[in-house]
């Protein structure tokens, strides 16, 4: 007899996976993330290819303002801005997605271990996270920068170990939801094991969460090790957007008006929380039933012309 994948007879099967993938990419707000993200990913990889110059090398005279063979300047001590920047892209994003994934997958492990196991091990998983949470993120990040060893493995660690509680407190409600589900009980009774029942029933049907508190964890990466560099507590002579932007202030960039030395840096990491918040909401409009309704109701109204502002209006298809 063959046998059937339990994670397909009990929970979500693949196809439902595949669908909400098919939608996720048909989003506009997804599409735009991606389209933002990719081009900051091959940025950071093709590098070498987009300046002849290396980020560390003098080039110039401090603060010139952009021109033909400088496209965004030169910084205070004379190196390229441009090549700084596509440089820098690939500290900050290396960072951000490392501390994202690392962040996740502790939080997701802690969080759905404490969400299914109830008792001594969820009390004592559930006090680890509220104690990590009531700590005060910001101290604790500067306290820990400045006493260990600066470097990218450093960071990471900090980052990693600042950063995972909030997505283990989300987890473990969400399988405190799932484990009261038909399909977890069907595999409880066919006799599977609880690691299992945790990693193959309960998480595909979180996938999406997890995807989205991925993504939250990058954008709170980039914008936490940015803001650790701009404060002298990483290593400045490695070239990252936050590095740039703690030379452009040590340079008093803002009182000589030279807007581009901190301007770019500063716009890298909005556009990429920016295309990162898109695929968050792009997600969360697929795998949310609210906002899935709320869209149907409002390609209803519009196909009837029905204006908004009416009450409660009650729609019947016409017969065929």
């Amino acid at each position: 007899m063959e046998k059937t994948n339990s994670s397909t007879r009990f929970g979500k099967p693949v196809s439902a996976q595949l669908e909400i993938l098919k939608r996720m990419v048909s989003q506009p707000k997804a599409i735009l993330g991606l389209v933002i993200l990719t081009l900051f990913i091959l940025m950071a990889i093709f590098a070498p290819l987009l300046t002849k110059y290396d980020p560390s090398d003098y080039v110039g005279l401090p603060h010139q303002p952009p021109n033909r063979e400088f496209i965004l300047g030169t910084t205070g001590q004379g190196q390229d801005v441009f090549t700084q920047l596509v440089y820098g892209s690939r500290i900050s994003l290396f960072i951000g997605f490392s501390v994202g994934i690392l962040s996740t997958l502790i939080g997701l492990i802690v969080g759905m271990l404490a969400g299914y196991l109830p008792g001594i091990i969820d009390g004592v998983l559930n006090l680890f996270t509220n104690v990590f949470l009531l700590i005060p993120g910001l101290p604790l990040l500067i306290a820990l920068a400045s006493f260990l060893p600066q470097g990218m493995v450093t960071i990471i660690l900090v980052l990693t170990f600042t950063g995972w509680a909030w997505p283990a407190r989300v987890f473990r409600s969400q399988t405190l939801s799932l484990r009261e589900k038909d399909f977890v009980s069907a595999a409880v009774v066919g006799g599977e094991s609880v690691v299992k029942i945790v990693f193959s029933e309960i998480l595909p049907n979180m996938l999406s969460l997890v995807v989205s508190s991925l993504f939250g964890a990058v954008i709170y990466s980039i914008g936490a090790d940015a803001g650790l560099a701009f404060l002298g507590f990483e290593n400045v002579n490695i070239v990252s957007w936050g590095t740039m932007l703690y030379w452009a202030s040590n340079s008093s960039a803002l009182l000589q008006e030279a807007w581009w030395t901190f301007l770019p840096p500063g716009l890298c990491i909005a556009l990429v929380s920016f295309g990162t918040t898109m695929l968050i909401y792009a997600m969360d409009e697929v795998t949310n039933p609210r906002l899935r309704s709320e869209k149907e109701i409002t390609r209803v109204l519009n196909k009837y012309h029905i204006g908004s502002k009416r009450s409660t209006p009650v729609i019947k298809e016409p017969l065929l």
